[in-house]
């Protein structure tokens, strides 16, 4: 069976154009969830859209088990009101974390867990005084994003999104929080890992920490530096 597949706004963007062709060559009948599935796994650039995406099926919102047959019109809808939640995001305000952490919030998901980084007054018997963040923006939110999709491809269902925050961060202020949500609480403990992790490693942000007595810029803390493992 093939299908030419109606795509808009960011998400013609992001898959090559407003009109997709889809095959679909199994036996099991397709649905609007299995074909969901399948474009997420085609198109990775638009997997974080198409999770919050509906299925159109000749003009009518489909449910998930909706049969779609070849002389179907086929549409992807992504969200017509308030826009596509931004799921990795930089600022220079206080963060809410329950804002970070609503994002990922899922009916089908028993587990969600928010990493939460803040300034420490005492590192290695030295007193800091505040930490001031500073960041390559563009390529900071492409691998920002790009370790959202590597959570949802290596973690089935899982979702991820990152805020960091810019500037100066005082004692106790918050400068970054990761929020994950899975179906199990396995999953969600280890893509939370892998995403801090990944952000020390291949995201372009340093700090400036000054204390009493002066200040030193740190960026990658964990050994040899090399984002390209």
């Amino acid at each position: 069976m093939k299908l030419h597949i109606y795509v808009f706004a960011g998400l013609a963007e992001r898959m090559g154009g407003p009109l997709i062709e889809f095959e679909w060559e199994q036996s099991t009948p397709l649905t609007s969830l299995l074909l969901k599935e399948q474009l997420i796994a085609r198109y990775p650039l638009a997997a974080d859209m198409l999770h919050h995406s509906f299925v159109a099926v000749n003009q009518s919102y489909a449910e998930d088990d909706n049969p779609i047959q070849p002389e179907d019109e086929v549409a992807i809808i992504p969200p017509v009101s308030g826009g596509q939640p931004q799921l990795a995001e930089i600022t220079r305000d206080a963060i809410s974390v329950e804002a970070v952490q609503a994002k990922v919030l899922h009916p089908n998901h028993g587990a969600a867990l928010s990493f939460i980084g803040t300034t420490r007054e005492w590192t290695h018997g030295k007193r800091t005084l505040l930490l001031d963040y500073e960041a390559y923006e563009p390529m900071a939110l492409k691998t920002m994003n790009q370790i959202i999709r590597e959570i949802q491809q290596r973690w089935e269902g899982a979702l991820c999104a990152i805020t960091h925050r810019l500037g100066r961060v005082d004692i106790g202020e918050i400068s970054v929080v990761i929020a994950v949500s899975a179906p199990h609480r396995d999953a969600a403990y280890e893509a939370s890992r892998h995403a801090i992790e990944r952000l020390k490693q291949i995201v372009p942000i340093w700090k400036k920490e000054i204390w009493e007595d002066g200040s030193e810029w740190k960026g990658h803390q964990q050994g040899p530096w090399n984002p390209l493992v």
